[in-house]
């Protein structure tokens, strides 16, 4: 069956704010993998923990459909050490994406070394490439891996990296602002400079910071109460 790398995206869509646009057919889907790390989920860990995570991750993405993904999941049953082998390479792509995302736009070592990288995912896999008719109308490029099944899993999260660095897409991809959050992002906003992953949580935090440091500075920090002491 084939793997999606990734949806289509209308021309014409309205100018909406970014929280209610999907991200750019390049970037979404290597940058959503990059976020299931355990620096971007720090309240619930690494979302990839097991390879069956893995895959369920993938499947939820699109780039698994459902008869592969139980086929894979049969089949590391019986290959324990080949899947265990294939989600310790995931994370090391997705480490490798991360430097891209946060450093590939001011850094031309890093995109050397992650074109580095996304080569040796592309060079190890044997399949076909082709252009597949969705149920709604649309069209996506699609890979069909052949021999090790496990070999072509990061097949389109690579390509999707790669499509970003062939589209010069790095100048809109960042670390959200917030020193606390380690979520990366794609400015898809005319003007260039959105720095929040997202604003109804890290944005607020930094709007909240922004009014308590000016209070401060007009001398209108209203004291904490303690309790008396009874």
């Amino acid at each position: 069956m084939p793997v999606s790398s990734a949806a289509g995206q209308r021309a014409d869509e309205p100018d909406h704010p970014v929280s209610h646009l999907p991200l750019p057919t390049s970037a979404r889907l290597w940058l959503a993998f990059v976020n299931t790390d355990s620096a971007a989920q720090a309240s619930r860990g690494d979302l990839l923990r097991t390879f069956d995570a893995l895959l369920s991750w993938l499947h939820t993405e699109g780039t698994l459909d459902e008869e592969r993904t139980s086929g894979i999941r049969r089949r590391a049953l019986l290959q324990p050490a080949a899947a265990a082998a294939a989600l310790v390479d995931a994370r090391r792509v997705r480490a490798a994406l991360r430097f891209l995302a946060e450093r590939g736009a001011t850094s031309e070592r890093v995109r050397d070394e992650t074109i580095v990288e996304i080569n040796r995912v592309l060079g190890r896999s044997a399949g076909t490439r082709r252009l597949d008719r969705l149920s709604d109308g649309t069209y996506v490029r699609a890979f069909v891996p052949t021999g090790d099944a496990f070999m072509g899993l990061m097949i389109p999260v690579v390509e999707a990296a790669s499509d970003s660095l062939a589209a010069d897409e790095l100048g809109r991809i960042r670390r959200c602002a917030d020193p606390r959050c380690h979520r990366v992002l794609v400015d898809t906003t005319k003007n260039g400079r959105r720095r929040w992953c997202d604003m109804g949580t890290c944005g607020n935090r930094a709007k909240a910071a922004r009014h308590r440091a000016k209070d401060m500075l007009r001398g209108n920090v209203v004291p904490s109460r303690e309790p008396h002491a009874g």
